[in-house]
């Protein structure tokens, strides 16, 4: 081997031993900090899952908080609509009760000449044979009658609403002023209606019984012509339907 020749092969020699040292000094250097990288990416990894489970558990919350508070409000205002509704029905009761009442004190005089009370089926507002021929009776001191009017009170028992069962008495009512109206010519304005529903029974509501004689209306002949106030009025009536 000449001189210049081992001059380069001891050259290389030097070099490869000098890279390869250099390859494990930076392996050895940057080994720890890949490490380190690496554990710093899954904590960041993990804190993120971990953040977004927490925004997930107070979304889920929030809502539920939600929902509640919604639920809790759709109550309040259903509570609220049905104390309206109660007092409405109450005041629409109270008014019933007076309308009549107000009607024939502004008018001076008035007392009963003749009076009865027709009684109708279970839900039914047609007049029975019995109901026709009380009216028949008492339409007989019409004509005998100065300055006459009509009351009539529609009543029914207490099964059902009471919305129901005010439109129920009205219906009853009307039937009477139909009658009335068709076969003795009573004008319109010489009778007075209300509907009272199921506000003033006759008898109680626990009995079959009682329950018929409030399913009625009460008619009332009346006169404001001075004479003897004292003088008790005919009564007319009928007897109870025997079912209803």
């Amino acid at each position: 081997m000449t001189r210049t020749s081992l001059v380069i092969f001891l050259a290389a020699s030097m070099a490869a031993t000098i890279g390869c040292t250099t390859k494990n000094y930076v392996k050895q250097q940057t080994t720890p900090l890949i490490n380190k990288t690496n554990e710093l990416d899954d904590l960041t990894a993990k804190n993120s899952k971990d953040i977004k489970d927490v925004d997930a558990r107070a979304q889920a919350g929030i809502q539920a908080v939600n929902e509640k508070t919604e639920a809790a409000e759709q109550k309040a205002q259903t509570a609220n609509q049905n104390a309206t509704a109660a007092q409405q029905t109450a005041d629409a009761a109270n008014k019933r009760v007076t309308v009549l009442t107000n009607e024939v004190a502004n008018l001076d005089n008035y007392r009963a000449v003749a009076e009865t009370s027709v009684k109708f089926g279970f839900n039914k507002d047609n007049l029975t044979p019995k109901a026709m021929a009380a009216l028949d009776q008492l339409a007989a001191n019409i004509a005998a009658t100065k300055g006459y009017i009509i009351a009539l009170e529609g009543s029914t028992d207490s099964v059902g609403p009471a919305d129901y069962n005010y439109d129920l008495s009205q219906r009853r009512a009307n039937s009477v002023v139909q009658y009335l109206a068709s076969k003795y010519n009573v004008p319109a304005h010489k009778i007075y209606v209300i509907g009272l529903g199921k506000d003033k029974p006759l008898e109680s509501n626990k009995t079959r019984e009682g329950r018929a004689d409030n399913r009625r209306v009460d008619v009332r002949l009346m006169t404001n012509t001075v004479g003897d106030t004292n003088q008790a009025p005919a009564t007319t009536g009928q007897n109870n339907p025997s079912s209803m």
